[in-house]
């Protein structure tokens, strides 16, 4: 019994995650240890000031893995794709566009309207451009 606790203290989970807002125009893609926290940091604004001007509070997509390497390599990937791309992602796994960090922790909607189908912007920190350039 001790040793499968300090398995799972050793085991480290490493998330990507893609933000937007709550029109869906903007998103953001990022890499964490902890998702509860650091979406909550975008929620609070206690973040970078792109997500804060942006207001990107809203996570619309997750995966997870083991390794740090694995997870900046799919960062890494979900950037250098289209803004379709990250679109056709985020439909296939949360084709309403809800708020899945109310599924990690329980609360109700921040958001008026969950089902916003995403805007035409470019996706922001993705590209390295502000949302409204081509």
């Amino acid at each position: 019994m001790c040793i499968a606790v300090v398995l799972l203290r050793d085991e480290r989970q490493y998330y990507v995650y893609i933000m937007t807002n709550v029109a869906n125009t903007v998103f953001y893609t990022g890499v964490t240890n902890n998702i509860i926290r650091r979406v909550q940091e975008h929620r609070d604004g206690k973040d970078k000031v792109f997500t804060a001007r942006y207001r990107v509070t809203k996570l619309v997509y997750f995966d997870t893995g083991g390794s740090i390497e694995g997870a900046i390599l799919r960062e890494k990937q979900i950037k250098a794709g289209s803004r379709q791309d990250k679109i056709n992602l985020i439909r296939s796994l949360n084709p309403g566009w809800r708020d899945l960090y109310e599924d990690l922790v329980g609360e109700a909607p921040d958001h008026p309207d969950e089902t916003a189908s995403p805007g035409l912007a470019v996706t922001g920190k993705d590209k390295g451009v502000s949302p409204s350039h081509a």
